[in-house]
């Protein structure tokens, strides 16, 4: 249902008509238009509280056995209390960190999840410690500081007791079941000592004396050591045993940044050694050139413009620009305006007088033949300089012969002009072609 509300009654006699009602919707109105929006709005809050929910249980976890991370699958307990027994723990995530933390009788225990480490890596990790823990070592791992140690599977046994020399597994008296175990040659080998056995060649803990007189233990099962399983029959003991031997602990979880650059080699290492001094070789002589050549030239002159330039100077340069172009109309045209603006001062013309009217009384002056004055002053086109030169010539002898009739007093000027204005009706403007 809607509200109707009423305009006021003075408002509307005074605006002349008649009642109005206006509809205003209700809040179920209101609702049912936007309940596209609404719906939308609340999909994605839960879409977004989902999301959160899924991406903190993934993150819970966070990374395995680091040491500052309090999950089931952490080992920040097992930090936490050796340092409280006064072992130095320093977390590492590459062998820089590791090279720089690592002192003469530290223990670094390493946990290579991913297999970041080569073996060269990994021989540099166990000469520079005195004693390191390798939890839950690859083949690679394997090979690199015990080759003759090898896989075991996992252990059936549902009890595994020390019964080895390590004084830390004896203390520890028993381990986790059901883990996986490290195999050794059979018969033993006398730099080897397998502790917590599942048979007669099967071990969960594998001491390796190097020929450095360094300590390598192997632990194929990463449980012992994480927040989860530490406080289960005697996980504690055998970690606190071997990693707090000594004062100081590098705890060591390689990264990417352990990994080798690969890739194809670089401009650098592809350019051979002589090509940079050669290079800065060139360039100083490029310098000392430039410096040499400049000073030649000397200082700059300043030059006040605009220039004045002779009349005589600039024909001669149209002149060879017009000899070099070939352009003897053009050359010729320039002559014939002159021409024509002289010869019509000579026989008493303006300025202004046309065409006809001067070629008609230069040749009533002249004696010529009105065609032949045409021909020279408009008509011919030299193809030849040979021709241009004549048609020069016959300008030059134009002007001679008008310029010696009007002094002679054959016709004068003034008279010239009139009769040239009776005889000639003056034609449509005509301008020369360039």
């Amino acid at each position: 249902m809607s509200a109707t509300l009423t305009t006021d009654a003075a408002a509307l006699s005074s605006a002349g008509g008649t009642p109005t009602t206006v509809a205003t919707p209700t809040l179920r109105a209101l609702l049912r238009r936007s309940s596209f929006w609404i719906f939308a709005f609340a999909g994605i809050v839960i879409v977004a509280i989902v999301g959160v929910f899924l991406s903190g249980g993934s993150n819970a976890a966070g990374r395995a056995l680091a040491g500052d991370n309090a999950a089931p699958a952490g080992s920040m307990a097992l930090v936490e209390v050796l340092r409280q027994q006064g072992v130095t723990v320093t977390l590492a995530d590459s062998l820089v960190e590791v090279r720089d933390a690592v002192g003469a009788d530290s223990t670094v225990l390493l946990y290579d999840e991913n297999g970041y480490l080569d073996a060269g890596q990994l021989t540099e990790l166990a000469e520079g410690a005195a004693r390191t823990v390798v939890v839950a070592p690859d083949f690679l791992a394997l090979q690199a500081l015990a080759p003759s140690v090898g896989f075991g599977g996992v252990s059936d046994t549902a009890s595994l007791t020390a019964d080895c020399s390590v004084s830390a597994a004896n203390r520890a008296e028993n381990l986790l079941p059901g883990g996986d175990t490290l195999s050794i040659p059979e018969g033993g080998h006398p730099l080897l000592t397998g502790c917590f056995a599942s048979d007669a060649e099967t071990f969960s803990l594998v001491q390796v004396e190097s020929a450095t007189g360094g300590l390598v233990s192997l632990v194929p099962d990463a449980r012992v050591f994480n927040n989860e399983n530490v406080t289960g029959y005697g996980n504690a003991a055998l970690a606190l045993g071997l990693l707090g031997e000594s004062d100081s602990l590098v705890w060591y979880l390689p990264t990417l940044a352990d990994l080798p650059r690969t890739g194809p080699p670089s401009l650098a290492e592809l350019t051979p050694g002589w090509v940079s001094p050669v290079a800065v070789l060139l360039v100083l002589a490029a310098v000392a050139a430039a410096f040499w050549r400049g000073r030649r030239f000397g200082p700059l002159v300043a030059e006040n413009l605009p220039v004045t330039v002779k009349a005589s100077e600039t024909m001669e340069g149209r002149a060879r620009l017009y000899a070099r172009s070939n352009a003897r109309l053009r050359a010729l045209d320039a002559l014939r305006v002159g021409a024509v603006q002289r010869l019509a001062r000579a026989v008493g013309l303006g300025r202004l007088a046309q065409l006809d009217e001067v070629i008609g009384t230069v040749a009533r002056i002249t004696g010529s033949a009105p065609a032949e004055v045409r021909r020279v002053l408009v008509d011919a086109i030299p193809h030849s300089d040979a021709q241009l030169m004549a048609l020069s010539d016959a300008l030059q002898a134009l002007e001679q012969a008008a310029c010696r009739a009007v002094k002679a007093g054959v016709v004068p000027a003034a008279e010239a002009a009139a009769s040239a204005s009776r005889e000639f009706s003056p034609p449509p403007a005509e301008r020369m072609e360039p």
